[in-house]
């Protein structure tokens, strides 16, 4: 990824696990400090709300596991990557808002 490579997760238990650390480390990969209470740093966080909102809307609903990935399927391709590319780069402003806020709510 090169040298300026930073990794975003968030602080979720298995993202914390030792064999994740030692994973990391062997990878020689940087870790980025993270807030206890921020997980809508990670703009994945967003894509996922968006996918939920999308979901919910459908007529009918998905009411079996086949049809739940059908829709996600769908609906994930049909999510612009302007979408995705605005969220990124909305980045420094999320970063801002969390050290205002010390890592509490933000308003994203």
């Amino acid at each position: 990824m090169g040298a300026e490579f930073l990794f975003m997760d968030d602080n979720a238990r298995p993202h914390r696990a030792k064999i994740v650390d030692e994973c990391l480390q062997s990878e020689d990969i940087t870790r980025m400090d993270w807030p206890a209470y921020s997980p809508d740093l990670n703009p994945i966080e967003q894509v996922w709300y968006m996918l939920d909102r999308r979901i919910a809307a459908r007529q009918p609903p998905p009411t079996c596991l086949p049809e739940l990935r059908r829709a996600l399927l769908d609906e994930w391709c049909n999510i612009f990557q302007d979408q995705i590319d605005n969220l990124i780069l909305s980045m420094p402003m999320r970063c801002k808002a969390c050290i205002a806020s010390s890592g509490r709510h933000t308003p994203y």
